[in-house]
């Protein structure tokens, strides 16, 4: 597989890579049987990362997922995250609002 030869076009790159699959001898639903997942959920990768899906269709092809997918992947094989420690930083922004939260935000309750 030659792959300098796949397309820059997100759109074009997907039918390249459903080409490449099938060249192989496997479908894009023959993996996801394989996976035990959706054809749905194969097809999302054509949108959205999905770095599980995508490291089985790169190993599939014999190749790396940064290679395939270079805007999703970081040159160490880890996917690059569009929302990283999304729960951790959730949870810094809400620690204000909660009430186990040491910063007193509240009025001291008055001495009766």
């Amino acid at each position: 597989m030659n792959i300098t030869e796949m397309p820059k076009d997100p759109a074009q790159r997907w039918e390249w890579i459903k080409y490449q699959l099938r060249i192989h001898g496997c479908s894009p639903a023959e993996l996801a049987r394989q996976l035990g997942i959706t054809d749905r959920a194969i097809r999302a990768v054509k949108h959205a990362p999905y770095p599980r899906i995508e490291r089985a269709i790169a190993k599939k092809l014999g190749v790396f997922p940064m290679q395939l997918w270079p805007e999703r992947w970081s040159n160490d094989d880890t996917p690059l995250r569009q929302r990283p420690n999304r729960a951790e930083s959730l949870q810094r922004s809400t620690d204000k609002d909660n009430r186990y939260s040491p910063v007193s935000h509240r009025i001291a309750s008055a001495e009766v």
